[in-house]
């Protein structure tokens, strides 16, 4: 069987430096922000290019950190509306309702899976304050026409790249400076993301100075020194151990990353079958393959043809936030194309400790289905 995804054959190749990395968390005694903590948020933001990286407890409160320390510093208010691309996943929309925002959700283009542009102005209002670009599946969303929207109608841009560690972006177009509208860019260290650690982990990386300073606060009950508390905060650190493994890993990222577009460019040229809708990738480093994700109109036969052959697949996502049960107030809304994508889409394994011989059958049964 080729497993969707297998973990510990992923991380099978730093046993013996985790097991060393380990003793030496417990032998220095430090277990919550400390040394490897501020090691891997140095490294991590020069890695991004970026000013500042504040760890903190996993990817969701990395998005809903940047909303409420942008509420602390009058950037946003309680109720202001925030553009999403309505085929996320759902953690995106939490982020936005759990710091007292409107999420507006926007239709993704069906080629890119990425929130469409041409969509966006439509939905701004007087209550607009923000976008949440997110780049699903690994591929960066269309940025350089987003900040030129957000410019125009004076909105923050929220990056959400939880599937999109170490994404590569048009050299035309660099983050924007403190000119524009300063960002903020929320990760997940989730197991299976492209940077895995071994349990739950997050970040945001801004260039924005006050913005870490506040998030840093509210991540550690909202205090700045011990027993001294300016905001309403919250408890969630980055593990010193996990930020070990972290930085561990983050030297094979780009490798890693290198290997997924390998096996994505094997898929894109060599699957040929009109039964299958393969995504859309110009060639560039502009996408991770968090995901290799294809559509097709027969999923649950497919995903049953493939399990027989002994291969795993995975679904991202089954169901549309707008028609979850928790988000009962939206789910009257329609949006055909996110529907279509959530009834379509089915997830092929790729990760960077496959073998060509597993990208081959994995090919050749698509082919033959």
């Amino acid at each position: 069987m080729i497993r969707f995804l297998d973990l510990k054959r992923i991380n099978e190749r730093y046993e013996t430096a985790f097991q060393d990395t380990l003793k030496s968390v417990l032998e220095r005694g430090w277990y919550i922000l400390g040394k490897e903590v501020e090691t891997f948020e140095t490294n991590f933001a020069n890695y991004c290019k970026s000013e500042h990286c504040v760890g903190v407890g996993n990817g969701l409160d990395a998005l809903t950190l940047i909303f409420k320390a942008y509420i602390q510093l009058g950037k946003l208010q309680k109720g202001d509306e925030v553009i999403v691309p309505a085929n996320t996943y759902i953690a995106s929309i939490l982020a936005i309702l759990a710091a007292d925002l409107v999420p507006v959700l926007v239709e993704p283009k069906l080629e890119t899976y990425n929130i469409n542009p041409d969509l966006i102005p439509e939905k701004i209002t007087s209550k607009t304050k923000a976008i949440l670009a997110v780049h699903l599946y690994g591929q960066l969303a269309e940025m350089e026409r987003i900040h030129k929207i957000a410019e125009q109608n004076d909105l923050l841009v929220i990056e959400d790249a939880a599937q999109a560690h170490g994404i590569a972006r048009n050299s035309s177009f660099e983050i924007p400076n403190s000119k524009t509208r300063i960002w903020a860019v929320a990760y997940s260290f989730y197991p299976s993301k492209n940077l895995g650690a071994l349990g739950d982990g997050g970040a945001v990386v801004t260039n924005d100075a006050p913005l870490a300073k506040v998030i840093q606060s509210l991540r550690n009950y909202g205090s700045e020194s011990k027993y001294q508390n300016e905001f309403i905060g919250v408890n969630s650190r980055l593990d010193e151990i996990q930020a070990a493994f972290l930085n561990l890993k983050l030297s094979n990222l780009d490798a890693d990353n290198e290997k997924r577009r390998t096996i994505a460019k094997r898929y894109l040229t060599e699957i040929k079958n009109d039964k299958i809708i393969l995504p859309f990738w110009d060639f560039s480093k502009n996408h991770v393959f968090h995901l290799f994700v294809i559509r097709t109109h027969k999923r649950t036969e497919l995903q049953a043809y493939l399990q027989q052959h002994g291969i795993e697949t995975a679904i991202h996502y089954p169901i549309p936030p707008h028609k979850q049960k928790a988000l009962g107030n939206m789910n009257s809304l329609s949006f055909p194309i996110t529907e279509k994508m959530h009834k379509e889409v089915l997830s092929i394994p790729l990760n960077p400790a496959l073998e060509d011989e597993e990208v081959s059958t994995i090919i050749n049964a698509l082919n033959e289905y």
